[in-house]
């Protein structure tokens, strides 16, 4: 069996670009209103959106590869790095790598790339890593890389990457197309050789992990470059959900790399990637309008809640989308307040009667919820 890269025409990819052309206009459109309503999240609640999405990005894109993170750990490493908290020196190596790494994709989104970007990424990424042999370099063993599964005296190959010895050479391909697929040159003027953002984006993430060119972390950070190009697409961080989109779906992501990892004819992967990533943006979205009526919900009951209830709110609000699991119990609102039964009963009738809360079930099984549409129940 030849792989992609044993290919003549190896890395000419190949694709028809009118089946992309219709997602490539709703990328942008998506694009826009996500710039449009980020706007109106005041400061406070941007810079928890963006630890809370790029926080769920770090941890999902470890997931994908099987690395479960501790949520808490990932977001202080990112409000460190971009100067929303305090120094914690004594984080776990993983998490920490991982946040470093997702804040320097935020922070330098619009940098061309280079062998030194991306060493340090992988730095941050296996520096940890006794069992890694090169940690911020391309891999040098002779063994072939393969991607497997199954027993060991009879595995399953799925894909078998360059020999090690082939990786300098070929990234050095995959760095100058990357640059010269980029909207802008180094020096400002738009690209003639630049590439539309979703097939730059699907291409890249391919093109990168048919190299493989590291021991580990190829898939993370083939995802980051995605969203790399996302950004200097759109011109600044998109805060997508991209890996976890994927991580809802991973069988059908591995399954898509296998179909396309033979052939540089690569239609069928670029158009699931695609719409992956408009997907993910549905999801990013979802996020922001969550904070936006966030912000008209305190507006709307601004001094009109007592004590108690602003505290069993705003422990709503820190749930985020999907919220308490079956919703807001009397029994969790009298853990969050440490108020009696009784009181409970009447702040939490109160506040459905008011309309801040609605409400489903009945006696011991009714549970509360957050009224975002401002609608009387």
């Amino acid at each position: 069996m030849k792989w992609n890269w044993q290919q003549r025409d190896w890395p000419a990819f190949r694709y028809d670009a009118a089946r992309l052309a219709p997602l490539e206009r709703q990328f942008l459109l998506n694009s826009g209103q996500f710039i449009g309503a980020f706007r109106h999240v005041d400061t406070a609640d941007g810079d928890a959106l963006k630890i809370e999405l790029i926080s769920d990005e770090a941890l999902k894109t470890s997931e994908i590869e099987g690395e479960i993170l501790d949520r808490s750990s990932v977001q202080a490493s990112l409000r460190q790095q971009l100067g929303l908290g305090p120094a914690r020196p004594r984080l776990p190596a993983a998490e920490r790598g991982i946040g470093e790494m997702m804040a320097d994709l935020y922070r330098t989104f619009a940098n061309p790339l280079s062998d030194r970007a991306l060493f340090h990424w992988h730095t941050m990424l296996t520096g940890h890593d006794r069992f890694i042999s090169v940690s911020g370099g391309y891999r040098t063993h002779a063994d072939a890389m393969q991607i497997a599964s199954g027993a060991n005296h009879r595995p399953t190959v799925h894909f078998e990457a360059p020999p090690s010895r082939r990786v300098p050479a070929e990234m050095k391909t995959f760095i100058k197309w990357f640059n010269a697929s980029a909207p802008y040159t180094l020096k400002g003027k738009p690209s003639p050789a630049s590439l539309t953002p979703l097939v730059r984006a699907g291409i890249a993430h391919l093109y990168f992990v048919c190299i493989h060119p590291f021991e580990d972390g190829n898939g993370r950070i083939a995802r980051a470059l995605a969203e790399k190009v996302l950004a200097q697409a759109v011109g600044q961080p998109t805060l997508i959900a991209l890996a976890a989109t994927i991580r809802r779906k991973r069988k059908d992501y591995y399954a898509a790399l296998e179909r396309n990892n033979k052939d540089n004819e690569i239609t069928d992967w670029l158009v699931y990637f695609a719409n992956t990533i408009l997907e993910a943006q549905s999801a990013t979205m979802r996020w922001v309008e969550f904070y936006v009526a966030k912000a008209k919900y305190y507006e709307r009951w601004r001094d009109v809640l007592n004590e108690r209830q602003e505290k069993a709110i705003a422990r709503m609000f820190r749930e985020g989308l999907d919220g308490f699991a079956g919703g807001l119990s009397a029994d969790k609102y009298i853990a969050i307040t440490k108020t009696s039964r009784s009181t409970a009963t009447r702040d939490l009738q109160d506040l459905v009667t008011k309309g801040a809360l609605t409400s489903t079930g009945e006696l011991r099984h009714t549970r509360y919820h957050l009224n975002l549409s401002g609608r009387a129940q």
